[in-house]
């Protein structure tokens, strides 16, 4: 009997080259440009989640141990919200916006109009491998293009979910999807593309902005980095503890690129915090959290091992003063949390992504700034608790990052009125909302006009009234015009 994997067509930069031309023929035919397909698209997904939700958890399940809850309400319900906002808007995001003209050029009107830039890919992470691969395709969708999705090879049972369903419920002359690994990502990347937008890690960013670059396509870049959290003592210290604990382990076990990565606070209240911190993990995740079914899993056992690195290194094992059991077989880390770990150790050079949390301690809470932009780098969020107005107003005023909430962590995420993506290092571009709508829109301009107002002014032969007069007509100052206009009529 001949192996399973010898049937599997192999999917190679030919292959790759058919579906961008399938997609791109049925895009011409501006079947996707029009509302109704847009609304008929969102609403089968909208289907596809209501009736698949057992399967998506149980997918999520296999591939994470991702409790049903964080499923249901961070993956699921979220992308149903996406879809209806977007049902709810679309009409009004595809409405062509009036624009002011000037003076110069009366009588006239202008227009912005929001058109689908064409082909684009989508290239999606393990850690919400279905929020992550479908939202930006609501996007895509309401904008009118046809989509490629490439979700990760690293959740595997997610991603032949993913592939079952979109080809079920969705128009598949213009929407597909591509599984694979490192091959067939590749394969798609020499395509030319109208637009990828890449969620994940800096160094497959920058081989996925090296391959767009080749046909100048534009790209979103949703990537990651060391979240700060800076902890004043001015605070409700049990709810801003907990609100700390779900961004963390509540968001997969810390597998998320808006955990909290470190937190910065003072001398003084650091054993007050870590107090905290290990009744409130005991409430909720037990005095074993390994027996927990409410933590996730770490994905596969690279990540085990590279978390394990970090937390065994010399200088940081030491520091541990909660949690730290581990279970290779299973690929379980408990929450752990380490107090005053060296600014120079591995822990604190990489994003951890993963439920190791380490605390910085400083003399005052103000040198937490510095301490965030000694780092060098700006993450994809930064979180503040504190009462302090002065302090607040600082950290809005000094962090660079892209996104801050205060007083919280992570909600910012589910606001669709606010754009979601980084900023350097942190990624490029952003989505959600209205933001993904544009980021998969060319913004056209239109301007219009008739025959009549014909200024002479414009033509040859050039002279210095000519001149004069359509310099105070561009300034648009009307004491300007009206100057020239005299030295016109005196000259």
């Amino acid at each position: 009997m001949e192996n399973k994997a010898e049937n599997k067509a192999v999917f190679d930069a030919e292959s790759a080259k058919e579906v961008v031309k399938e997609l791109r023929d049925s895009f011409v035919t501006g079947k996707t440009k029009s509302y109704r397909w847009r609304v008929t698209q969102l609403k089968a997904m909208l289907k596809m989640l209501d009736e698949n939700e057992p399967q998506i958890v149980a997918a999520l399940r296999d591939d994470l141990s991702k409790p049903e809850f964080e499923s249901s309400l961070y993956e699921i319900q979220m992308l149903k919200n996406s879809c209806r906002l977007a049902l709810k808007e679309m009409n009004h995001w595809m409405m062509p916006e009036k624009a002011k003209t000037s003076l110069t050029t009366f009588p006239s009107s202008a227009e912005i109009v929001s058109e689908p830039l064409g082909v684009v890919l989508v290239i999606s992470a393990w850690n919400y491998p279905f929020l992550l691969s479908l939202d930006p395709v609501v996007g895509a969708i309401s904008a009118g293009n046809a989509i490629v999705l490439k979700p990760s090879e690293m959740a595997p049972a997610s991603s032949s979910l993913l592939a079952k369903l979109v080809a079920d419920y969705l128009d598949s002359p213009c929407i597909k999807v591509v599984e694979g690994a490192v091959p067939e990502t590749s394969a798609l990347l020499e395509q030319k593309w109208d637009k990828i937008l890449y969620t994940g890690n800096g160094r497959v960013a920058r081989i996925v902005m090296a391959a767009a670059a080749k046909h100048l396509t534009p790209v979103v870049l949703e990537l990651g980095g060391k979240s700060p959290v800076i902890v004043d003592s001015d605070i409700n210290l049990k709810v801003a503890t907990r609100r700390i604990i779900v961004g963390k382990w509540g968001c997969n076990n810390g597998q998320a690129c808006i955990s909290p990565d470190y937190i910065i606070t003072t001398k003084d209240y650091a054993t007050k915090l870590v107090d905290s911190f290990k009744c409130e993990l005991e409430r909720f995740y037990g005095k074993d959290p390994l027996e927990s079914k409410d933590l996730s899993r770490i994905v596969n056992s690279n990540h085990f091992d590279r978390l394990s690195k970090l937390m065994d290194e010399e200088k940081v094992s030491s520091k541990i003063v909660y949690g730290g059991q581990r279970n290779e077989k299973n690929l379980q880390i408990a929450p752990t949390i380490f107090l005053d770990v060296p600014v120079n150790s591995l822990i604190m050079k990489e994003e951890i992504f993963g439920p190791l949390l380490p605390i910085i301690t400083v003399d005052k809470v103000e040198q937490s700034f510095d301490l965030i932009h000694s780092s060098g780098g700006k993450p994809l969020a930064a979180y503040l608790f504190t009462n302090n107005k002065k302090l607040k107003r600082k950290f809005v005023e000094t962090v660079s990052a892209g996104g801050l909430v205060v007083n919280d962590t992570t909600v910012h995420l589910a606001i669709h009125s606010l754009p979601f993506g980084g900023v350097g290092e942190s990624g490029m571009g952003s989505y959600h909302g209205k933001f993904s709508f544009d980021a998969f829109s060319h913004k056209k301009a239109v301007f219009y006009r008739g025959f009549a107002g014909d200024a002479f002014l414009r033509y040859p032969p050039y002279t210095p009234g000519k001149l004069t007069l359509l310099q105070a007509l561009l300034s648009g100052s009307i004491v300007g015009i009206i100057r020239a206009l005299l030295r016109w009529f005196w000259a």
